[in-house]
C-alpha cells in the first residue's frame, strides 16, 4: 500500500525537481505505473481496507509483553535477553500467536522508550524558497468589550524573514491547515520545507532523533502543497529559533498595548496590514542596505507556487471564524 509520505516525496520529485517518471520510479523503488497513477490523479493519499479484518492475538497479551520488556531493559547487556527468549517466556504463559508480532511490537516499544535523542544540525542560513517555520502563540486583546484570549498563527519564510500571522479562537488542526493555506496565499507560494514543533494537530508520534509519525491529514495537506515536514527536537526550540523571534517581536509591537476590536474580521485585517507595513519599514537582518519586502520579492520566484486550496477532511465544513465574537 502507498503511505502518505511515498506519495508526497513522488509528488515534489516531479513538480519541484522536475525528474521524469523513469527517474523516480528508479530512485525510490516504485513502478512507473504507480507514480503515473499518482501525478495524474492528483491524489494525496491512497487507501486499501481488508475485506475481512484478522483479530490480534497479541492483544491481551501486550501488558505481559510491556512487563517482560521493561524488566530486560533494566537489565545489564550481559544479562538481557534476546527476542527468542522473550517470545518463549510469553508463549509459557499461553501466547499462541507468532513470533513476527512480538519482534515488531518490542522494535516500536524500544523506540518509543529511548532516551538518546539524536544530535540535530541546525543550519543559520537558507537558500531562497528552501524552508518556514511555523508556531503558535497566545495574546490577551479585547474583543467586543471583553476579554479574551486569541490563538495567533505564525509563519516566517526563514531566507528572507517575510512574516504573517492570523488569529484564531482555537489551535484545532481545521485552524493549522486555514492558517497555512491563508499564508501561501499571502506569500503567493510555499516553500519546500517546513519547521514545525511537535503539536499534536501534526505529529501523532515521537521516536528517536528527527524520526515522526505524522498526523496522515497533516501529511496530505503537506504534500499538496509539496512541503517537505520537519519536526524539531523536544524542547529544542532554538531549531526554529526565527519564527520563536517573530513571536515575541509581535507581542510587543502590535498586542501592546492590549488590542481592542469588534470582530476576528477586523484584527486579521489590521494584522494582515502590519505584516505589509513591518517588511516595509524594516532592514534585513543579513542584507542591511534592503528592506524585508524587497529580499522577499527576490525570494518570491524560487517558492513553489501556490496551488489552491486543500480541502482534506472526511466531512466538508464551512467554518466562518472571522465572524466569531466572544459574548459581551
Amino acid at each position: 500500500m502507498l503511505i502518505v509520505e511515498t506519495v508526497g516525496r513522488i509528488r515534489r520529485e516531479h513538480f519541484i525537481k522536475g525528474k521524469s517518471i523513469k527517474e523516480i520510479a528508479r530512485d525510490l523503488r516504485v513502478s512507473r505505473n504507480t507514480v503515473r497513477k499518482i501525478l495524474r490523479s492528483g491524489e494525496t493519499s491512497f487507501s486499501y481496507e481488508r475485506e475481512v479484518q484478522p483479530r490480534r492475538r497479541l492483544g491481551r497479551w501486550e501488558a505481559g509483553l510491556d512487563r517482560i520488556l521493561t524488566e530486560n531493559a533494566s537489565k545489564t547487556l550481559r544479562e538481557r535477553l534476546t527476542l527468542i527468549r522473550i517470545y518463549e517466556d510469553l508463549r509459557d504463559l499461553g501466547y499462541s500467536g507468532g513470533y513476527d508480532a512480538v519482534r515488531r511490537y518490542a522494535r516500536t516499544w524500544s523506540r518509543e522508550h529511548e532516551s538518546q535523542a539524536a544530535a540535530a544540525f541546525v543550519p543559520v542560513s537558507f537558500a531562497p524558497g528552501e524552508a518556514y517555520q511555523f508556531d503558535w502563540s497566545h495574546e490577551i486583546i479585547v474583543m467586543n468589550g471583553a476579554t479574551v484570549t486569541v490563538k495567533v498563527a505564525h509563519m516566517r519564510l526563514c531566507h528572507s524573514r517575510m512574516m504573517f500571522f492570523r488569529a484564531y479562537p482555537r489551535e484545532t488542526q481545521e485552524m493549522v491547515f486555514d492558517a497555512h493555506e491563508r499564508a501561501f496565499a499571502f506569500f503567493k507560494g510555499a516553500c519546500t520545507r517546513g519547521i514545525y514543533d511537535n503539536m499534536k494537530t501534526a505529529v501523532d508520534a515521537i521516536f528517536v532523533g528527527k524520526e515522526r509519525r505524522y498526523n496522515r491529514r497533516f501529511l496530505q495537506m503537506c504534500s499538496h502543497h509539496l512541503v517537505d515536514p520537519v519536526a524539531c527536537t523536544p524542547a529544542s526550540g532554538w531549531e526554529k529559533g526565527q519564527v520563536k523571534n517573530q513571536v515575541g517581536l509581535v507581542r510587543e509591537r502590535f498586542f501592546t498595548p492590549r488590542l481592542r476590536v469588534k470582530t476576528y474580521d477586523d484584527l486579521n485585517a489590521w494584522l494582515t496590514d502590519r505584516c505589509v507595513v513591518y517588511a516595509k519599514a524594516h532592514p534585513h537582518p543579513e542584507r542591511p542596505e534592503q528592506p524585508v519586502c524587497d529580499v522577499f520579492e527576490e525570494e518570491r520566484p524560487n517558492l513553489v507556487p501556490y496551488r489552491g486550496r486543500f480541502d482534506g477532511f472526511h466531512t466538508r465544513r464551512q467554518f466562518c471564524l472571522l465572524r466569531h465574537s466572544p459574548r459581551g
